[in-house]
């Protein structure tokens, strides 16, 4: 939210709309960019894209077609490699069966607090090559069923008024990872600025290496 409307007053035209004050506010409007869609085709060179880094996919506001019309563009581009997280795990699972799901596509649910760990159930219903789970921010102790996960993702909160990340917390999931043959990557405390800095748990760096979206050449 604090980047949109940072975006918005710097002029960015794509960050124009205003949406709720409470949950979206000034420039954070939902906004479909039929022209970004698009671009995948136009990269030669393979790149990895964050699709939707600022918004969610499978907002009920994005049109099925949208949707459907993002992931042809990915199915149709496999030099690229793709990732998508989501907090609308329902409508991802509910159009799992409209959308193709090329190996080049990781997905994944946030889960940062206990009541939203149904989403990872969701998530194992969609036939992606690559599921992860994004803790970020890590808010509270998560009790996670890690079956089909393919790696997990933590880390504290760092925009303006941000919330407490515990050190239990951290543990306690790091830990369910363990157990589970999960690899557990952390990637900084609560605080601002931290973006990597001071993220050590009990004296070392977790950032298990992760498996990696499967991409072709274009001469495959």
């Amino acid at each position: 939210m604090h980047q949109a409307a940072r975006l918005k007053e710097w002029g960015n035209p794509r960050y124009q709309n205003d949406g709720d004050p409470e949950t979206s506010g000034p420039g954070f409007g939902l906004t479909l960019h039929q022209d970004k869609v698009e671009l995948p085709y136009h990269w030669r060179k393979p790149r990895h894209i964050f699709v939707n880094s600022m918004s969610d996919l499978f907002h009920p506001k994005v049109p099925t077609e949208f949707i459907v019309a993002v992931f042809g563009t990915i199915a149709d581009n496999p030099q690229h490699s793709y990732t998508i997280l989501t907090k609308r795990s329902a409508r991802m699972a509910a159009l799992a069966d409209r959308l193709p799901w090329p190996s080049s596509l990781e997905m994944g649910v946030s889960i940062g607090l206990p009541q939203y760990g149904f989403r990872a159930n969701h998530l194992r219903r969609v036939p992606a090559a690559i599921r992860f789970i994004n803790c970020e921010p890590l808010l509270g102790p998560l009790e996670l069923d890690l079956t089909g996960i393919n790696y997990v993702r933590a880390a504290g909160e760092t925009e303006p008024g941000f919330r407490e990340c515990k050190p239990e917390w951290v543990r306690l999931l790091r830990d369910q990872c363990v157990d589970a043959g999960v690899p557990f990557q952390f990637a900084h405390w609560a605080g601002l600025h931290q973006n990597g800095n001071n993220r050590t748990l009990d004296g070392q760096i977790w950032d298990q290496p992760a498996p990696r979206p499967k991409v072709r050449t274009l001469f495959d």
